[in-house]
């Protein structure tokens, strides 16, 4: 019976929050509904984007590398400057969900990152290969619409499983690059006859088409919001609650318990059945739902929002989570290479897969168990502490690995399964967070921790970058940083004192 539950929830419409419209459960199986087709949408959009954005690390450590004499030092530059553009672009949009809504920017994201893809048969040397790279970069952006849309259909007893879902399965993207790429390289060489030299260019023709499809089904399929366009969202509330004037721009610190004035705009949409106000329970979650309705951010509100504590707390774990797994994928085949150099080009890029594709199993337990733990406990601290402790065991990983250098294929491939746990897990935990944090300004928050996982990932590369071939040496650094972060931050309150929607 409970199996029978479980399966219809994942199929029929889901139970609706009347207070915000957000739904309770997940229809992962019904692209048919409004809510299962943002949610498809949402993880399919950011997995596509994988297949560009992380398309060159699979053909870079020999086909690549060998075609336009790069060294090792240009190769890690190229994997820095495409983190940096991701970094840069993560910041922008963050604030661009909160003014013009998630779907426009997810769209627009998808497309900008999708021509500079196809023009990789244009690359002829390093300086080429880094320009390009920079603005393929833009398509990793596309995490914080991806978590802003769901975060705004989903409500919070299954925030942090919808978040840890679309985002796992989407970094399982870049694993299933590392099958991708060199099978459709390996298909024009040795099926249509091409040399070396043309396969890898052509190859990135394959991404261009995809993310260009997926990008319009989007903006032709979906909602911006669940009650509708993304600037009819604060005339819903107000018809809706029919006791607080919220306007554009207002901050919810200013929410007036004033009834609105006759000349107000009214929706004329039939609405859901709301509980009589007039108790003290009705009122404060009145004022919850009010809470979690994004505002057009002003620079004064974006610098509060982005330096209170909590928001940084998060940034600085997700930096050393999303960090880590970010530069590892950009080195593991190479490492896998070095220590084992009979797999080859093609089996070490297929095992390193693995640490990827993982994600797409290991990132949502990571929000399932968050999402459970908040279910049984109502605290917020509680999803902080298995947030810390994932960090730690991150951590631990990652001094293991390095430490021991692992000569076995076994161990090797045990060990990174390990960190793959950790690391995935963290991040899905983290963003089961981030919706508590100032949902007010929820795209803004979700830049800036996704931006910092950049942060991360730039400064960890540079670590790879100047340790040269001594991998183990630069995965043991990265450990002790991520375990110092860990405890440093473990004080701080996961959500500011008497935030409004942030329960």
């Amino acid at each position: 019976m409970m199996a029978k539950s479980f399966f219809m929830s994942l199929v029929a419409s889901p139970e609706v929050n009347p207070l915000n419209q957000k739904a309770k459960s997940i229809p992962i199986l019904n692209p048919f509904d409004r809510y299962g087709r943002v949610f498809f949408f949402s993880w399919f959009g950011f997995i596509v984007a994988f297949l560009s954005w992380y398309a060159f690390p699979p053909l870079l450590s020999v086909t690549i590398k060998k075609d336009l004499n790069l060294s090792q030092d240009d190769v890690a530059n190229s994997n820095i400057v495409a983190l940096l553009a991701t970094l840069l672009v993560r910041f922008i949009s963050g604030p661009l969900c909160d003014r013009f809504g998630p779907r426009y920017v997810f769209v627009g994201l998808l497309l900008s990152g999708a021509i500079p893809t196809a023009m990789a048969g244009l690359v002829t040397n390093s300086n080429g290969l880094i320009a390009l790279r920079f603005f393929v970069g833009i398509l990793g952006a596309t995490f914080v619409p991806c978590q802003v849309w769901t975060t705004g259909f989903f409500d919070k007893n299954v925030i942090g499983t919808a978040n840890a879902l679309v985002a796992g399965w989407g970094n399982a993207g870049g694993g299933i690059t590392y099958f991708v790429m060199p099978a459709i390289y390996d298909s024009l060489v040795h099926s249509r006859g091409l040399t070396p030299h043309q396969a890898w260019r052509v190859s990135y023709v394959v991404p261009f088409i995809i993310i260009s499809a997926v990008a319009v089904g989007m903006l032709l399929t979906c909602d911006d919001t669940p009650t509708g366009k993304w600037s009819e969202r604060h005339l819903w509330a107000e018809t809706r609650f029919n006791s607080v004037q919220f306007l554009p721009g207002m901050s919810p610190d200013a929410l007036s318990t004033t009834p609105p004035s006759p000349e107000q705009p009214k929706s004329e949409k039939k609405l859901p059945d709301f509980p009589e106000s007039g108790t003290q329970m009705d009122s404060e979650a009145v004022q919850v739902g009010l809470g979690e309705i994004v505002v057009a951010p002003t620079i004064k509100e974006a610098t509060r929002v982005v330096f209170s504590l909590a928001t940084l707390a998060l940034a600085a774990l997700y930096a050393c989570s999303f960090g880590t797994e970010l530069a590892v994928n950009s080195i593991l085949g190479a490492y896998y290479l070095f220590n084992f150099p009979q797999l080859g080009q093609t089996q070490s890029g297929r095992w390193a897969a693995m640490f990827g594709l993982l994600n797409a199993v290991f990132r949502p337990m990571g929000g399932i168990i968050a999402d459970v733990i908040y279910r049984n406990t109502k605290s917020i601290w509680a999803k902080k502490l298995w947030l810390s402790f994932l960090m730690l065991g991150a951590g631990c990983f990652l001094l293991a690995i390095g430490v021991s250098d692992p000569k076995s294929q076994a161990t090797m491939y045990g060990l990174v399964a390990g960190l793959a746990f950790f690391i995935a897990a963290s991040n899905g935990a983290n963003f089961a967070i981030v919706p508590h944090v100032h949902p007010f300004s929820n795209g803004t928050v979700s830049g800036f921790v996704g931006a910092f996982g950049n942060l991360g990932g730039i400064i960890f590369s540079i670590i790879f970058r100047y340790g040269g071939v001594q991998y183990h040496r630069s995965i043991w650094i990265i450990g002790v940083i991520c375990i110092c972060v860990s405890l440093s931050v473990s004080w701080i309150r996961p959500i500011p004192r008497g935030q409004i929607g942030g329960v």
